[in-house]
């Protein structure tokens, strides 16, 4: 005779409930550490859909394999706050020239971030043909403009937003809100680094200040802290660094080893300690840079011509002067073997319609008349000598900014308002073709129209050329795999060499 199943009482209920439950929360808590079983090789070649890195805590930034052979192994990030003009910059459109002073088609109602809008508004600067290529580029940009069969032009990039701090936030995490993991965060994980005496991924503001969305441009968000960048530039060194001035160098070195032979003997004890070993890893980077980060930023070994060709000696504009030495930092930094360096030109500042960025709402041929030549020789001086080191051939370059401007000027004003339907970034260095043009805004530079590109895309070409595929690389937060790119993106074949 079949027996009929056995009742479940109500405690074998809740202990097979805590068991269950606990089980899942130990599976979260490995593949949040990237230790369980599907960050491993066998297991990704059994689930080919995603790829988490095995991270030793003990080494978190020790160099990792990428997906597949890579173009690129660095990432410098030129990053100009405060929306960049792209019609007064690189992208040229005659009809804007053409029909400078009468009403945009169209847009007899059009109401932009700041309000209602005037006329069509031609650049204050003349474009010219550049190059081999024949390029036309703006003489806000002369320098720049030089090396223009040097870049890799998208002219219909195309943001989320309109607003400066989420702008930010999009161009540097593929989010518009706080708190997600930026793109060096990201790549610095999945890659680790090529130098063991200097962070991963450093990010080098303005010397007027940071971004508006300030540290979440290069924050870790869900990703582990050690990944977030390390934000220094040329004169201002990283905080708190330096050893006391009442503690000798022999006693430093003495308390580091002591400390070193207990962290061993901690270690040796508790050998499955990772937050521990991870814990000692930061420390002894720290230790590290102690010497590194005051050699690298040192600038005093560089050759007077090398300050010339950037700017750097320039006493008449210190602004420039500030921004061409954080230039030299950047290639010292790449030089070293720095996985991701972002440099930031242009600074948040209240009330600002001075020259601390590019936000040229107001009174932009003033403003920019002031803040081009901040960017144009300094930023041309790096690409040079990154080429001539030979370091290009290793290295991408992303030249950005947060959204564009439009190609009226507003009601009431001498500038330009945010845009974000349609603007200009730039690539180059290893991987991208050269001297190349993709995608189009329409006729007066209003919205993208032909081959629109998203932030998303850029960033999946990023990966891409650093031999990481963008939609495999994950991250397990919250109940979901996450990745940088979102949902979105596809890879921009069309601008590879």
């Amino acid at each position: 005779m079949k027996l009929p199943p056995a009742e479940l009482t109500r405690r074998e209920f809740l202990g097979r409930a805590e068991r269950g439950l606990g089980g899942i929360a130990l599976l979260s808590l490995l593949k949040t550490a990237g230790l369980s079983d599907t960050g491993s090789n066998a297991a990704q070649a059994a689930a080919p859909s995603s790829f988490r890195p095995l991270i030793d805590p003990a080494r978190p930034f020790a160099a990792r394999d990428p997906h597949f052979e890579p173009k690129a192994k660095n990432v410098l990030v030129i990053f100009c706050s405060g929306a960049c003009s792209h019609v007064d910059t690189f992208d040229y459109k005659p009809e804007l020239i053409a029909r400078h002073g009468q009403p945009m088609p169209g847009a007899d109602d059009l109401v932009t971030f700041q309000g209602a809008q005037g006329n069509l508004t031609k650049s204050p600067w003349e474009f010219r043909p550049r190059g081999q290529s024949g390029k036309m580029v703006s003489e806000l940009v002369p320098q720049l403009g030089e090396l223009a069969d040097e870049m890799c032009f998208l002219h219909a990039v195309t943001s989320k937003t309109n607003t400066h701090g989420p702008g930010e936030n999009f161009m540097s995490t593929c989010q518009t809100l706080d708190g997600f993991p930026s793109a060096g965060a990201w790549i610095t994980w999945a890659l680790g680094s090529e130098t063991a005496d200097l962070p991963a991924y450093v990010a080098i503001p303005d010397p007027r200040g940071t971004p508006q969305s300030s540290v979440n441009n290069w924050g870790p968000g869900f990703l582990p802290a050690a990944f977030q960048g390390t934000d220094f530039n040329a004169s201002n060194p990283i905080r708190n660094l330096e050893r006391p001035s009442s503690v000798s160098a022999e006693t430093d070195r003495a308390t580091r080893s002591f400390l070193q032979r207990l962290n061993q003997r901690h270690l040796e004890r508790f050998p499955g300690d990772t937050e521990f070993a991870a814990r000692i890893s930061s420390y002894e980077l720290a230790a590290r840079m102690q010497l590194s980060v005051p050699e690298v930023s040192d600038l005093s070994s560089e050759s007077a011509s090398t300050l010339k060709m950037y700017g750097a000696d320039d006493t008449e504009n210190p602004l420039k002067a500030g921004f061409a030495k954080n230039c030299i930092l950047a290639r010292r930094l790449l030089e070293k073997g720095v996985r991701f360096v972002q440099l930031f030109n242009g600074a948040y500042q209240t009330g600002g319609e001075g020259v601390s960025n590019w936000d040229g709402h107001k009174v932009l041929h003033q403003q920019y008349a002031k803040h081009g030549p901040v960017l144009d020789q300094p930023a041309a001086a790096l690409l040079r000598d990154l080429k001539q080191r030979g370091l290009l051939k290793d290295t991408v370059v992303l030249w950005c900014t947060e959204f564009g401007r439009m190609p009226t000027f507003q009601k009431g004003a001498s500038g330009r308002d945010h845009n974000p339907s349609g603007f200009t970034c730039w690539l180059a260095g290893a991987g991208v073709k050269t001297p190349f043009t993709y995608g189009a805004t329409d006729e007066f530079g209003y919205k993208a129209v032909e081959n629109v590109t998203t932030v998303y895309d850029i960033y999946g070409t990023l990966l891409h050329l650093l031999g990481l595929d963008h939609e495999r690389l994950t991250f397990y937060h919250n109940g979901l795999d996450r990745r940088l790119t979102d949902v979105h993106g596809h890879v921009i074949k069309e601008i590879l060499a």
